[in-house]
């Protein structure tokens, strides 16, 4: 007698492990693929589900990538800036810093963070979602920063500048890594470009107040 052999059935899940379930193999494909293979139907295969079933979950894929690039970018920058060691100097943690977020190990955040910045163009929930977590990184180390102006006068850089330019370079230097064109020693020029950057004075006129990222156009 022939018989016809199924697929087995996914395992029921209460619906909160489902919906994690579901978001942790989306940030799992996206570090892989990155954000473009974003889909119902990749999703549902890395989950092992029908699509139907992540779309009952997350039916509107855009919001969807948006959630995932937040979560995953939002991780890094916890785990970064939480390294920061008040008990050492404003250079050595700042090369730290960037020398963590430049390691080749972190090519798969990179790849999210170039991808976020294209595909946010058209996609507006996920462009929110970018400006949004630019500025809480600038926030960030503005905040590291000017504390460590206020801890010790011989600091003297504008925190804010300091930090729009320190992130303009790990950006760059991430991007053109994904390509492979880059210097031989990147934590040689990261050494450079955060010299430059601390060793100017700060400016004795007012500056203009900073404008979040968002409104800007």
């Amino acid at each position: 007698m022939k018989t016809t052999s199924r697929a087995e059935a996914p395992r029921r899940l209460p619906p909160e492990e489902r919906e994690r379930s579901i978001l942790d193999a989306a940030k799992a494909l996206a570090g892989d693929s990155g954000l473009e293979a974003l889909t119902v139907r990749a999703v549902a295969a890395r989950v092992g589900v029908t699509p139907a079933l992540v779309a009952h979950y997350r039916p509107v894929m855009e919001a969807f990538v948006a959630e995932v690039f937040t979560e995953i970018v939002s991780a890094e920058r916890d785990e970064v800036i939480a390294s920061y060691d008040p008990d050492l100097d404003l250079r050595t943690n700042l090369l730290r810093l960037i020398e963590t977020l430049l390691d080749d190990s972190r090519d798969d955040v990179a790849m999210v963070w170039v991808q976020s910045w294209a595909l946010g163009a058209r996609n507006e929930t996920l462009g929110a979602r970018v400006r949004t977590e630019m500025n809480l990184w600038h926030s960030a180390l503005e905040d590291l920063i000017a504390r460590a102006v206020a801890e010790d006068p011989a600091v003297q850089v504008d925190p804010g500048s300091s930090a729009w330019m320190l992130l303009a370079m790990v950006d760059g230097m991430s991007a053109h890594s994904l390509v492979h064109w880059a210097p031989r020693d990147r934590a040689d020029l990261a050494r450079r470009t955060l010299s430059a950057v601390l060793d100017v004075p700060v400016d004795p006129r007012p500056s203009a107040p900073h404008t979040p990222a968002e409104t800007l156009r």
